[in-house]
């Protein structure tokens, strides 16, 4: 072991961090130093050619107890929603009133157990900022869910390495900026080090399906489930269609070399590249970051890899203080949890209905779903309205609306039959408000005005 190796596990044992999570920290600290940028060219990738249609996918009318019973959802939930304007878990933002994203994914859960009589298995991925929160509100709100304590994966922190010396970063006057998040991938060191593979494959279960909290329109379902257990594939991604929108996002590849799909986030592209990845005729499909997972095959390439996934790394330069540019230049690194599919021999991706990809990163998204365009079933299933035909409405809110707060002030109007919705300036709508096709509505004044109540089709409108 190297002194600079023997130095991070120092540190991160102190924090107490699991050794599973230390060993995929050190060996990607090897990888920066021995000069890996984790770029991915052009050059040795192309556009995969192997993605099956989730309509061609034979069609299940009920769900399989026993592949259920076999089965655990795990929500990645350990972010809070700052860019929000958020001070707690993001996953206990209200949809509806009195309806958070907590309280649909228990119904979800729960309508699985009682439609099929198996006792489907729940996990949420918390991190420090999130645990309480979480657990609290589910030990109030839905006790029937299960103890909260026995529900939890507890995320990992890694260090920040110093750029010129690639040794963990000291910051004395706040040394809780020398840690940060290590990505979505450490659900896989924690699932091994907090001893939970190991228990859900004593207790009979084989298939994960995991996903992001804020991603409403990701719920177990039978036909993809139905297909990954037969097919025995060992992990499988939930892609679907980029569009202009989605141009700056991770997508599916292959790689030349060995077959093996891949996934590229923008961060491993190449300058000289930028232009390929945004091609999005070229590069077709992106990760949902739906994402089921064979456990015992899991387990298996991890035991070949001394304990952990040889997944690529991704590098941030940061400073140790973000709000400081002239503190310590550091790198922050980080794994994609999507990226493990190509350490998997025979992985596979599925094109799923845009309908399965429907996260809250903004006031914008959270805006569209708490309209009439989408319906929320008492399964906890959030879904578009039949009369979207599987296409979400386009909502673009000024800035004046960043935080959740605003759209209190804002109001909601009937987008059912909206195509988009530009709104600019300090809006209020009335009750009765209609938007169809494009619209756009603009106030150039400080002072809130409101948008009376009516049907507004294809037209911009200054208050």
């Amino acid at each position: 072991m190297t002194e600079v190796a023997k130095k991070i596990r120092q540190k991160m044992e102190e924090k107490g961090v699991m050794n599973s999570a230390i060993l995929a920290f050190i060996r990607a600290q090897e990888l920066l130093a021995q000069g890996s940028s984790g770029e991915i060219p052009e050059s040795e990738i192309s556009p995969s050619d192997s993605v099956i249609d989730y309509q061609s996918l034979e069609a299940v009318e009920e769900f399989d107890p026993s592949l259920l019973a076999q089965s655990v959802v795990i929500k990645l939930n350990g972010g809070l929603g700052t860019s929000m304007g958020l001070e707690k878990v993001k996953s206990l933002l209200e949809l509806r009133p009195g309806l958070a994203f907590l309280d649909l994914m228990a119904r979800q859960i729960l309508s699985l157990r009682a439609a099929s009589g198996a006792e489907v298995r729940f996990l949420l991925m918390n991190s420090k900022a999130s645990s309480q929160d979480t657990q609290d509100y589910l030990a109030q709100a839905v006790p029937e869910l299960g103890d909260p304590r026995q529900l939890e994966l507890l995320q990992n922190w890694v260090p920040k390495l110093s750029r010129q010396s690639l040794e963990p970063v000291s910051h004395p006057a706040h040394p809780e900026l020398e840690w940060c998040p290590p990505g979505h991938a450490d659900v896989y060191p924690t699932l091994q080090g907090s001893g939970e593979l190991d228990r859900l494959l004593e207790a009979g279960v084989k298939y994960a399906f995991i996903s992001n909290s804020d991603n409403l329109g990701a719920v177990l379902d039978p036909r993809l489930l139905s297909f990954f257990a037969h097919q025995d594939a060992p992990f499988l991604m939930e892609v679907t269609r980029r569009s202009e929108a989605d141009r700056k996002g991770g997508h599916l590849a292959q790689r030349i070399a060995d077959g093996r799909l891949l996934l590229r986030e923008v961060a491993q592209c190449p300058e000289a590249d930028l232009e390929n990845f945004q091609d999005i005729t070229r590069h077709q499909f992106f990760n949902t970051n739906n994402i089921w997972v064979n456990l015992l095959e899991l387990k298996k390439v991890m035991e070949e890899n001394a304990g952990l996934l040889p997944l690529p790394v991704i590098q941030n330069a940061k400073t140790v203080d973000p709000r400081d540019a002239s503190s310590t230049a550091v790198f922050q690194l980080e794994q994609a949890m999507g990226s493990a599919i190509e350490c998997f021999e025979g992985a596979l991706a599925v094109n799923v209905p845009r309908s399965r990809f429907a996260p809250v990163k903004g006031t914008s998204d959270l805006f569209a779903l708490r309209s009439d365009a989408y319906k929320i079933g008492d399964d906890g299933r959030v879904q578009l309205h039949e009369a979207r035909e599987g296409k979400p409405p386009v909502i673009r809110l000024s800035s004046e609306y960043q935080f959740v707060d605003s759209l209190e002030a804002l109001g909601q109007a009937s987008l059912l039959a909206a195509k988009s919705l530009t709104i600019s300036g300090p809006v209020s709508f009335a009750e009765g408000v209609k938007i169809s096709g494009e619209v756009e509505i603009e106030n150039p004044d400080k002072e809130r005005k409101t948008v009376p109540a009516g049907h507004y089709q294809d037209e911009k409108v200054i208050l």
